[in-house]
Parts: C-alpha cells; structure tokens; sequence
C-alpha cells in the first residue's frame, strides 16, 4: 500500500518558516510527483525565498520533506488554482 502525499505551503518569518497550508494529495506517487512538477518555482530555497512549496510522503507515521520549490508570490496563486484543479479532478472525475 502506497503512503499519503501532501503539499505544505510555508511563509518565511524573522526566525523561520512557518506552514500556512497543506493540500492532501492522496496516496498515487505518479499522480503527486507529476502536479509538483507542473508547479511554478525554483527548486533553490535561500535567504530571499519567502514562500516555498514542500512535496511530502508520510512514512511510517512520520513527515518526510521529498522535494521543495520557492516561489513568488504570483507563482504561489497559480500554483493554488493548479492543485486545486487537479485535487478536484482527482476527486471528482474518474476515467471511463
């Protein structure tokens, strides 16, 4: 059996980055792998990335940090509406 993905969204603060929301992939690494990678950013996180995106699997109960991506704040709203687009797909169409 396949262990859950998620999205985690973390802002940069004086002393360090703050999550400020996490969309539930479900449990297709294909599937996750595929929409992080259609995402907006850069995979460098340094001093001047605000905002940044962390792809996650959940391992034996435990958070595990897969990939990371800085974005801008414009490339954070897209990013929103693709995962939200693809978490309704998801969830909501299925293929014939």
């Amino acid at each position: 059996m396949e262990t859950p993905f998620y999205l985690l969204m973390s802002v940069k603060t004086p002393d360090k980055y703050e999550p400020f929301g996490e969309f539930d992939l479900g449990r297709d690494r294909e599937a996750a792998y595929t929409l992080f990678e259609s995402l907006d950013g850069k995979p460098d996180i340094d001093d001047h990335c605000h905002l940044h995106i962390d792809l996650v699997e959940t391992v034996d109960s435990l958070p595990e940090k897969i990939r990371s991506k800085c974005c801008k704040l414009d490339q954070l709203g897209n990013n929103m509406k693709l995962i939200a687009l693809e978490i309704f797909r998801q969830k909501n169409l299925k293929e014939e």
